[in-house]
């Protein structure tokens, strides 16, 4: 299914034209027109799914199994330090385009932007931990 008010859905279906690096018959993976740094690429699934909590679950394991694979050749291709897979489920957590997207982000030493997904540490007492821990582990089985 596409969704045709979605700009990803245009991008990813190639209506839109882009500065792609790889595709098969499930994505499209393009240069990032906002980058965060060198080769800032979006994995950007051909059907349209907003989000992780609506994505096919196959969709998703194969979105991660491209990232690992083009990860590994842009390390070598961009001689970049390391590498953020970031992906964002809400307006809460970042998320402004309403597709599914995996965000690879070469990470080089002395970059830029040597704050991207820095955050402060929340603190919370044992006691809360293992409340925490016991309900998650409640709810997940």
């Amino acid at each position: 299914m596409k969704d045709s008010n979605c700009i990803f859905c245009k991008l990813a279906s190639g209506e839109i034209p882009t500065n792609t690096i790889y595709e098969d018959e499930q994505f499209r993976v393009i240069l990032d027109a906002a980058p965060a740094s060198k080769g800032h690429a979006l994995i950007l699934p051909k059907e349209h799914y907003a989000n992780l909590y609506e994505i096919d679950e196959e969709v998703a394991g194969n979105a991660m199994k491209l990232a690992k694979r083009l990860v590994t050749k842009m390390t070598d291709a961009l001689k970049c330090d390391g590498f953020n897979l970031v992906q964002n489920n809400g307006e809460v957590a970042g998320q402004t385009v309403f597709h599914f997207h995996l965000h690879l982000i070469p990470r080089y030493k002395n970059m830029k932007n040597s704050t991207i997904l820095t955050w402060s540490h929340e603190n919370f007492t044992d006691e809360e931990m293992k409340e925490i821990c016991e309900h998650l582990k409640k709810e997940l089985h």
